[in-house]
């Protein structure tokens, strides 16, 4: 009877417990690089560059090979990410934001971080923003509690743009101490310029030092932290325990360190064991800046690179983790993209997604664990000044390329378009076109592409504007 009475009052004790673990919700984190290659990551096949600390969350955890992002450059792919939609959609299709631009994200858009602020998490960003400068469109109006991180591209000067050097890469790699002097980029706490110009050497430790004491004081409720890094954008920096002198290794160095940042985040949830109960997302906002050379990354085994709509602009490395949840050591071969994450979030919290808007992304948390559910089939391409040139079906991808006109004096008709028609299945590399031998095929591609991008049109919100 004594024993049977101990069994009761330590399960008791235990069942609070159990319930509580049962119903706590999982932490995020997404760590979004910025013009990292699908060929840069030692697990997507790089010989040069070693990123054990990624390779490692890839042995843990899955390997997606067929990621997209919505945009080959930064603003609309990074407002993709966070609204699950179509750039189009939101009104931050056409090209990137400067400093002089006066539109941003609109705050009444529903993104991640809104979504589970509403589900009672902390959230935070830390790193470079690209949605707005203005205080009206900075990340604490868009669900974040906390930001700290520059506002726009590291190449961009406050307030105006104006005075950028101009002076070749590899000088401003072999003089880093002064070439941080040279761009004018400022750092923001909240909605506060701290610094000007950041220390853009630091800023990337710095940006992992606030995730890792953000995760440290958050450790006891949920939490999503959006680390999206100002590197390796173009100018390079690296600190100096990190850094080579031969700017033939520039852009390694800089892979290189952020691998090493992402261990030491990745350290901070194992030990304080949490590592049960979060997802790691590891992506890019595009492909690599392939002019800059040895100051850009690889696209692998595609074509092309940042700017493009062919797969090395907009096919990005990614690797999710969490351990108990996604197999270990396993791999996505199927479509997924930047937009599925927001839908996929609200699944994995239990809580549906605002039905007064539409949104593109898909649920795709089955693909997470490989469970055989329908996955996606189609996926728009548009260009990075937002005109729709593109369409995935399946395995068949058509671009239409619109050709520009230089003279519009002389020329009153406009050249004929570029029909490229590519099943990715055979030629991932897209170097056979097949749109001559497949007629039916492109004319069924360009009615569906043009049909969707009519819906997104009808459809758009607008950005905000300033007044």
């Amino acid at each position: 009877m004594h024993r049977t009475l101990l069994f009761l009052a330590l399960l008791g004790s235990l069942l609070p417990l159990i319930a509580s673990a049962a119903d706590s919700k999982p932490n995020f984190v997404i760590i979004f690089a910025d013009d990292q290659g699908y060929g840069d990551l030692g697990c997507f096949g790089s010989k040069k560059i070693k990123t054990p600390n990624i390779d490692r969350m890839a042995k843990e955890g899955r390997r997606f090979t067929n990621f997209m992002v919505a945009s080959p450059v930064c603003t609309p792919s990074r407002a993709a990410l966070l609204t699950g939609c179509y750039p189009k959609r939101v009104g931050l299709h056409q090209h990137v934001l400067f400093p002089q631009s006066t539109k941003g994200l609109n705050p009444n858009e529903h993104t991640i971080a809104d979504h589970l602020k509403a589900e009672g998490y902390a959230t935070a960003c830390f790193g470079k923003w690209h949605l707005g400068h203005h205080p009206e469109t900075l990340p604490r109006q868009n669900g974040f509690d906390v930001y700290f991180g520059i506002p726009y591209s590291n190449d961009m000067n406050h307030p105006d743009n104006k005075g950028k050097p101009r002076v070749p890469s590899d000088q401003l790699w072999r003089n880093q101490a002064s070439a941080v002097e040279l761009w004018k980029t400022p750092l923001i706490e909240n909605e506060k310029i701290v610094e000007v110009p950041v220390d853009q050497r630091t800023v990337t430790r710095r940006y992992t030092d606030r995730a890792i004491d953000f995760i440290s004081e958050h450790k006891d409720e949920p939490f999503f932290v959006y680390l999206p890094h100002s590197m390796p954008h173009i100018p390079l920096y690296v600190p100096e325990d990190a850094y080579d002198p031969d700017p033939q290794n520039a852009y390694t160095c800089v892979i290189e360190h952020i691998d090493t940042e992402v261990g030491r985040l990745m350290d901070t949830i194992r030990q304080l064991d949490l590592a049960d109960n979060t997802y790691v997302i590891y992506t890019s906002d595009n492909g690599p800046w392939l002019q800059f050379k040895n100051h850009g990354g690889s696209a692998g085994p595609l074509r092309a690179g940042k700017g493009t709509t062919f797969e090395g602009g907009q096919r990005v490395p990614c690797v999710m983790w969490g351990p108990g949840r996604i197999p270990a050591g396993s791999q996505c071969d199927e479509l997924v993209a930047s937009i599925d994450i927001l839908p996929t979030i609200a699944t994995l919290v239990g809580s549906p997604l605002p039905q007064d808007r539409k949104i593109d992304g898909m649920d795709m948390s089955h693909q997470l664990t490989g469970a055989p559910r329908p996955t996606r089939d189609e996926y728009l391409h548009y260009t990075s000044r937002g005109q729709i040139e593109g369409i995935r079906v399946g395995n068949w991808k058509l671009l239409v390329k619109n050709q520009r006109q230089r003279n519009a004096k002389q020329n009153t008709k406009l050249p004929t378009p570029e029909v490229l028609l590519f099943d990715l299945d055979a030629d991932v590399g897209e170097q056979n076109n097949l749109a001559a031998s497949h007629p039916d095929v492109v004319q069924k591609l360009q009615t569906r592409m043009l049909e969707l991008d009519a819906e997104i049109e009808a459809n758009a919100r607008a950005p905000w504007k300033k007044p």
